[in-house]
C-alpha cells in the first residue's frame, strides 16, 4: 500500500491531478483547507477506481506547527510521491501588498513546501520510486509585472527544487526531484490573487489551459527523467527540460 499525497486538492491542478493518479490506480492522501470539497475529489476517484485507498487530511499549512502534524500523521503509511501543490498568489505593487497575505504566502509557498519535502527527502531519499514535484510557475522563471513577490516566491521553488534534483542525483540518492512550471492556468488562482468572487479567464487571458490539461503535463514529467516541466511563454506549448538554473558541485565542507 503505497500513496502518492498532493496539497493544495481541493480545486485547480490539485483536484485534477488527484483524478489523474486514481486513473493510474495510486492510493492518494489529499490535503486542503476545504474538507467539503476534498469529500467531493475523495467520492470523483473512486468513482474511477473503487479499490483505492484514499485519505482525507484537512489542515492550513500556512501555519507551521500544521505543516509538521501533517508529515508526521503520516508516518503509518509507505508514500511514494509528494507533490507539493498547495499555494497562492497576489497581484499588487510591492509597495501596495497588504502585508498579512504576503505573510501568508511566504509560509505557504516558501516554507511549508521547503519543510515537506526536507521529511520526505529525509525518510525517502533512497526509496527506488519515490519522486518529490513541486509546483512553480513561469512566474518562478520570469519577473512578472504587478506580481514580485509571488514570482519572488517561485523562483525560490524552481531554485530549491532544481538544486535538490541536482543534489539527489550527485550523491546517488534514488529519489527524484522534479519542478513543474505552469503559465496561465484555469484554477481559482487569479480570483485569489486579485482578492475577487470570480475571474472569467476566457476574457481575462488570451491563453491559458485548463487545471486538467496541466494534470497531464505533470504526468508527462512524473514519467520523464528530465527534471523541468515548463510552459512556453510564447506558444503556451508544454516543454520537458534540463535544470534551467546553474548548479556548481563543490566538495563537502570538512571541519
Amino acid at each position: 500500500m503505497k500513496y502518492t499525497v498532493i496539497t493544495g486538492a481541493s480545486s485547480g491542478i490539485g483536484y485534477e491531478t488527484a483524478l489523474a493518479f486514481a486513473a493510474r490506480g495510486k492510493n492518494l492522501v489529499i490535503v486542503a483547507r476545504r474538507k467539503t470539497e476534498l469529500e467531493e475529489l475523495k467520492n470523483a476517484a473512486l468513482a474511477i477506481n473503487p479499490e483505492l485507498d484514499i485519505k482525507i487530511k484537512t489542515t492550513d499549512l500556512t501555519v507551521t506547527e500544521n505543516v509538521y502534524e501533517l508529515y508526521e500523521g503520516l508516518k503509518e503509511l509507505e508514500l511514494e510521491t509528494w507533490i507539493n501543490n498547495a499555494g497562492f498568489g497576489n497581484f499588487d505593487l510591492v509597495g501596495e501588498q497588504k502585508l498579512t497575505k504576503i505573510e501568508s504566502m511566504l509560509h505557504l509557498n516558501i516554507e511549508a513546501l521547503t519543510i515537506l519535502s526536507s521529511l520526505f527527502v529525509r525518510d525517502y531519499a533512497e526509496i527506488e520510486g519515490t519522486q518529490l514535484i513541486n509546483i512553480s510557475s513561469r512566474g518562478g522563471y520570469n519577473i512578472i509585472s504587478n506580481a514580485v513577490t509571488y514570482c519572488a516566491t517561485k523562483f525560490y521553488v524552481s531554485a530549491f527544487t532544481e538544486g535538490l534534483a541536482q543534489e539527489l542525483i550527485t550523491t546517488g540518492a534514488k529519489m527524484r526531484a522534479k519542478v513543474l512550471a505552469p503559465s496561465a492556468t484555469e484554477t481559482e488562482f487569479a480570483q485569489r490573487a486579485t482578492d475577487t468572487d470570480s475571474f472569467d479567464y476566457e476574457k481575462g487571458m488570451a491563453k491559458f489551459h485548463t487545471s486538467k490539461e496541466m494534470a497531464g503535463f505533470l504526468l508527462d514529467l512524473y514519467d520523464n527523467e528530465k527534471i523541468v516541466g515548463l510552459v512556453n511563454g510564447r506558444d503556451f506549448t508544454f516543454e520537458l527540460q534540463d535544470p534551467q538554473f546553474t548548479y556548481v558541485n563543490s566538495p563537502r565542507f570538512i571541519k
